[in-house]
């Protein structure tokens, strides 16, 4: 058993357990194991509520996002999400759309600073697009403003145009920015903050208050600027040389993304979504793929990797949290893979035993090797 110290040992946590769909549930219940195993090892209590959100949600009850659900995050130390949405959904009307429960979540609980880190490993370079050199010390996190921009403004539809609009207070980029500089003071120290301030004013505002927090509040924070465009480019060609990215909603989507192509695979890339207090919602980064439900060959690890943030960043569990990672890694190096990486790949259900070996004897079994 791991040495537990007496500020973890014995704490019991309440869990929003919210599945989704496709292959979200998949990973949630893989999750739920882990879960276990953790709790075993750390002497943690998790005791998990399940609920219904995204197309579950509306197929049960005709909302994406149902009281019961709400009534279940508000009484929770932490949410975790697997995914939502899928083709069966894409032709209901907009307020039946299992994204807008994902929407209203983050809404209703004012979750507005996304952490997606994004770190490189050894085992994994030669599953990337880039070449192995420029993934080498590639340890990143994006944090992405969630709350605001075009993804809530105010939109609109006629048969031969449409418009959304973006909007951001300065009081919604001093906030994000702040959670940013507590990061980067754990960090490197130093924030490139991404935006578009050669054509659009909501940059050029996020570009002087970002500036006016950082030297106010921050000074020991090494701040510089760069356009949507290049940091795409400049993430691709020297990623080693970022510590965090600090940007809008939409740039933050995008770019998250494309910066999962260093891992290898986006079934690789947790996600956090914190509020002022620590409370946050974690989920991975991949969406339900619908294509590969119900087959058993789901990837978990960013499933399990956003267990790991929840641990740290809500529940406060660091060790168990550094242990979970150490597992995942461990398995990583031994080959442990899913089939978006190699063909012959594991399934979900032998990557989580495997992780759960880690954690409890540091071995791996047998017929998870691949």
């Amino acid at each position: 058993m791991n040495n537990v110290s007496a500020t973890e040992q014995g704490k019991s946590f309440r869990i929003a357990a919210l599945p989704g769909d496709g292959v979200g549930a998949e990973v949630y219940r893989a999750a739920t194991q882990v879960l276990d195993s953790v709790s075993a090892q750390f002497q943690l209590i998790f005791q998990l509520d399940e609920q219904l959100i995204g197309g579950a949600a509306v197929d049960a009850t005709g909302d994406p996002l149902p009281p019961a659900t709400i009534r279940a995050c508000e009484q929770a130390d932490a949410i975790l999400l697997g995914a939502v949405g899928g083709p069966k959904w894409d032709a209901n009307p907009a307020d039946k759309r299992p994204e807008k429960g994902l929407l209203r979540l983050r809404s209703q609980f004012n979750l507005f600073c996304n952490l997606r880190p994004v770190v490189t490993h050894p085992a994994l370079h030669s599953f990337s697009p880039l070449k192995p050199e420029k993934l080498d010390q590639v340890d990143l996190l994006i944090v992405r403003e969630l709350t605001g921009g075009v993804y809530f403004g105010e939109k609109s539809r006629t048969t031969d145009s449409a418009q959304d609009l973006c909007i951001y207070s300065r009081a919604e980029i001093e906030r994000v920015t702040r959670k940013a500089c507590e990061m980067a003071r754990a960090r490197q120290g130093r924030i490139t903050q991404v935006d578009k301030a050669n054509v659009l004013e909501t940059s050029r505002l996020w570009r002087e208050v970002v500036a006016q927090v950082v030297k106010n509040e921050y000074p020991d924070i090494q701040l510089e600027n760069m356009l949507v465009d290049s940091a795409a480019m400049h993430l691709l060609t020297r990623p080693s040389d970022f510590d965090i990215l600090l940007t809008e909603n939409l740039f933050g989507d995008i770019l998250s993304d494309e910066a999962s192509m260093l891992c290898g695979s986006m079934g690789l890339l947790p996600s956090a979504s914190l509020r002022e207090d620590h409370f946050g919602m974690y989920e991975p980064v991949h969406g339900s793929a619908p294509d590969i439900a119900g087959k058993g060959i789901a990837n978990p690890y960013a499933m399990f990797l956003s267990l790991a943030l929840m641990l740290r960043h809500s529940l406060h569990c660091p060790e168990a949290a550094s242990a979970l990672e150490q597992a995942i890694y461990r398995c990583w190096d031994e080959g442990v893979l899913t089939r978006d990486l190699v063909a012959d790949g594991c399934s979900t259900e032998d990557v989580t035993e495997a992780v759960c070996a880690q954690l409890t004897a540091g071995q791996i079994p047998a017929q998870a090797q691949g």
